[in-house]
Parts: structure tokens; C-alpha cells; sequence
């Protein structure tokens, strides 16, 4: 691998690991993202110095999360990875995965527990604030679905909007009123 390459497979490891992933795991992503042709198991264990087994399991997790695509080259019985090739597209997967992971099940324990009968004060108060938390994480997932339907580059026009949304809100609200931007009827006297 040159420097350049060596660098960013090394920090995308390191991060991988504060994201959840194994480091390994990590470094065969960015390995495969930045080559420019697929590469086989052999290759992969041999540019990050990692044993085969390894390789194999890193791989496993990632085609797990639908982050890299296996194919075979006619007169090859080796199997050859890459990369989803857009990086909006692995954005989309990347999401939507820990959306099934983590978002999916902690709505579903805040759905349950919502649901339960509050026998004290204490269960009430719990109750009020996972309702709100239900609410939120409810209401970011449902824009996470808006999203996902988004062109990519609809997806990058808003992403640049960003504070220019804000103050859009903020001027709607002048015009409006702050009522009108919850979707209130603003009553006048």
C-alpha cells in the first residue's frame, strides 16, 4: 500500500473501532473502498498483514451490512470483493443498518414500555419521559424514511442548506407565527 493509502486504511481502523466495529473490520472497508479493482481474500490479508480467518470474518460482517459486493472472475474459484461504489449509497446502508440495529429495537422497548400499566408516581414520571423520547426518536425516524427517498443530490443540496434552514424556520415564524411551524392554527382576535 503507498503512504497515502496506509494512512487512511490505519485511521478508518481507529474509528471504526469508536464506531462500533471491530478495527479489522474497519481497515478491510477502507482497503476495498479505495482500491480501484476488487481484491481477493489473499490480497486483502496481505496488504493489512492479517491472517485469513480474519479476513474471512471481517468480510462476513460486511457483507452483513450489505457494504460490499462479492464476485467471481470466470476461470478464478476465488471470490473478489469490492466496495459499493457511491458514496451516497453507502451513506443509505450504512443508515439504514443501524437504524434496523439500534434505532428499530429501542423503539420497540419504548413502545412497550409506553404500554404498561403505571402503577406509581415514579413509573408515571418514567413513563412522561420515555414518551417524549418515543416521540423524538419516532419523529427522526420517519425523517430518516423522508430521507432515504431523496436523490443524492437532493440529499447534498440539503445537507449544504444548513443553517439556511434554520433561518428559514425563523422567518416563517415571523410571518406566522411561532404556532404555525408546530402545524397550530394560529387564531387572531
Amino acid at each position: 500500500m503507498t503512504p497515502l493509502v496506509q494512512t487512511f486504511v490505519s485511521h478508518f481502523g481507529e474509528m471504526g473501532s469508536r464506531w462500533g466495529i471491530n478495527r479489522t473490520v474497519g481497515q478491510i472497508y477502507a482497503l476495498l473502498f479505495v482500491s480501484e479493482h476488487q481484491l481477493n481474500a489473499d490480497d486483502i490479508g496481505e496488504k493489512l498483514g492479517i491472517s485469513r480467518s480474519n479476513v474471512s470474518i471481517g468480510l462476513k460482517e460486511l457483507q452483513s451490512w450489505g457494504l460490499v459486493r462479492l464476485t467471481r472472475i470466470p476461470g478464478d474459484r476465488r471470490e473478489y470483493f469490492g466496495s459499493l461504489g457511491d458514496v451516497w449509497e453507502i451513506f443509505r446502508v450504512v443508515a439504514a443498518e443501524r437504524r434496523r440495529r439500534e434505532v428499530a429495537p429501542t423503539l420497540s422497548v419504548l413502545r412497550e414500555s409506553l404500554m404498561a400499566n403505571a402503577k406509581n408516581p415514579e413509573d408515571k414520571f418514567a413513563q412522561e419521559r420515555m414518551r417524549e423520547m418515543h416521540e423524538l426518536v419516532d419523529l427522526a425516524n420517519n425523517w430518516f424514511d423522508d430521507l432515504q427517498r431523496l436523490s443524492p443530490e437532493s440529499m447534498s443540496q440539503l445537507m449544504k442548506m444548513g443553517s439556511k434552514v434554520q433561518k428559514l424556520l425563523s422567518a416563517k415564524d415571523r410571518l406566522f407565527g411561532a404556532g404555525a411551524r408546530e402545524g397550530k392554527e394560529v387564531k387572531e382576535d
